[in-house]
Formats: structure tokens, C-alpha cells, sequence
């Protein structure tokens, strides 16, 4: 057990070490291989959609309510709804113990969470309402926000949120040199170069698109398409956890 926490520890700091040896990552993978990804449905009973989603050790659950009347009147939008997303990371997801409460990376991932949504949502049909969104870290090892996107997705699905397409997410990066795929914590922490993408495959639109650290253009651009390639990859899993959703709820009537 002391030796399982040593090294998630050491995963989490900055690493003078090589990450990438012979083509190998330092979790075995090769470079443009994600971590198991697992997704499921209808995770909280009160939500009107909710979904868990995985990325390895990092772990995220979204849960969806609405469309609903939106309160006091005075927040109200008469031509359009309007669409609240909150992220948080909760204090156990971390091995040293984050403060409760509302952070500045927290408000501002919610913001880009929101923005990377409101495309897909057909928010000009339901005015004076609001649907809201609530995101939870419950185990974080890398690419939060992705995570919390794709389980955003499959959530208001599954809450029947009219949409123009489903959203799905991956992170991208340069590591040791080397462009890689769905960073984990250490790879996060020891990049060259991170890059958070999410967007409506089917429309081939973008919907986010987030930068920390310097990349060749030509590197930026494979990149690109390196996300563009494996975000079409995660909405067939999206897709294929929703129809087991709706296939399951036909057999019990």
C-alpha cells in the first residue's frame, strides 16, 4: 500500500527523468494510445441525465437537470435559454487534500466547459429556462477537463437535451519530444506542450481548443489531427453506452 502511494505521488511532481523510453511511456502505453476508458449512465438517481466517465485513474461523474424554469426572473433570458455548467474537483481526488470549494482553475474550466457546449445546444428553444450542469472530480491523474466533457456528453444525452451533436473531448501533447495522446498526471505536469480538444464530430466543428506551452506549426497541426482522429473514436463509445441505456430501459417495459 505505501509503495501503490509513493508512486502515485511521484506521478503527480515534476520528473527530471526521461517519460518516454524506446517508444514507451512511463504507464506502458505507447504514444498515441489512450488510457482504459470506461462510461456508464444514470450514476445519480435525482439527475435528469448523469453519466461517470474514466480515463484511466481519472475519474469524472456529470449530472444534468433540465431544461427548468430559471430563478429569480430577473436572470431570465426571453429569446433563449441559458446553459450553467460547474466544475469541481472534489477534495479526495488528489493525493494531498484540496481545499473545499470554488477555485479560480475550477471557475475558469466551468466557463470553457459551458462555451465548448453551447453550439451543440439547441438553447434558442427553451427560453427563460436554464439547464444546469454539475461536473465532479472524484480521481484525478490528467486531462480533467476532457474527462468532464465527454461525461457532460453522454449526461444531457441521456437527459434527452436536444442537441446538435454529441461532444467529445481528448488531450493531446508534446512529451520528451514526442506528440502523444490522452496525457496522464505526470505527463501533464512534465509537458513540453498541452492541448485540450473537444468537438462535434459528426459537423467536424470545433469546440475547444486550449494551449499551454510552444509547438512548431506543423506539430500543432498533426495534433490537430491526431484529436480530430481519436475524438471520433470516443463518440462511438458515447454512442454505443447511450444505446445500451435506451435498449436496457425497452426490455424492462
Amino acid at each position: 500500500m505505501i509503495k501503490n502511494l509513493r508512486r502515485k505521488v511521484k506521478m503527480m511532481v515534476k520528473t527530471d527523468e526521461k517519460l518516454i523510453v524506446k517508444g514507451k511511456r512511463a504507464d506502458g502505453r505507447k504514444l498515441l494510445e489512450f488510457r482504459p476508458i470506461k462510461m456508464e449512465t444514470d450514476v445519480v438517481n435525482r439527475a435528469d441525465g448523469s453519466a461517470q466517465v474514466s480515463f484511466g485513474n481519472t475519474r469524472a461523474i456529470a449530472a444534468v437537470y433540465g431544461p427548468r424554469r430559471l430563478f429569480p426572473r430577473f436572470m431570465q433570458e426571453s429569446d433563449t435559454g441559458i446553459l450553467r455548467c460547474r466544475y469541481n474537483m472534489a477534495p479526495f481526488s488528489v493525493d494531498e487534500r484540496k481545499r473545499p470549494g470554488r477555485s479560480r482553475r475550477g471557475t475558469e474550466i466551468s466557463k470553457v466547459t459551458r462555451h465548448a457546449f453551447e453550439p451543440a445546444v439547441f438553447l434558442e428553444d427553451f427560453p427563460k429556462v436554464t439547464i444546469d450542469v454539475f461536473i465532479e472530480i472524484i480521481q484525478a491523474d490528467g486531462s480533467t477537463r476532457i474527462t468532464g466533457i465527454n461525461a457532460t456528453s453522454v449526461a444531457m444525452a441521456a437527459a434527452g437535451i436536444p442537441m446538435r451533436d454529441l461532444i467529445t473531448a481528448c488531450s493531446v501533447g508534446k512529451v520528451d519530444g514526442e506528440l502523444v495522446l490522452d496525457l496522464n498526471g505526470i505527463e501533464d505536469n512534465n509537458s513540453d506542450a498541452d492541448v485540450s480538444f473537444a468537438m462535434m464530430p459528426n459537423k467536424g466543428l470545433i469546440t475547444l481548443l486550449q494551449m499551454d506551452g510552444r509547438l512548431t506549426k506543423d506539430e500543432f497541426m498533426k495534433l490537430i489531427e491526431i484529436a480530430e482522429k481519436n475524438c471520433k473514436k470516443i463518440y462511438d463509445m458515447q454512442r454505443e453506452v447511450l444505446l445500451k441505456k435506451y435498449e436496457s430501459g425497452s426490455e424492462k417495459k
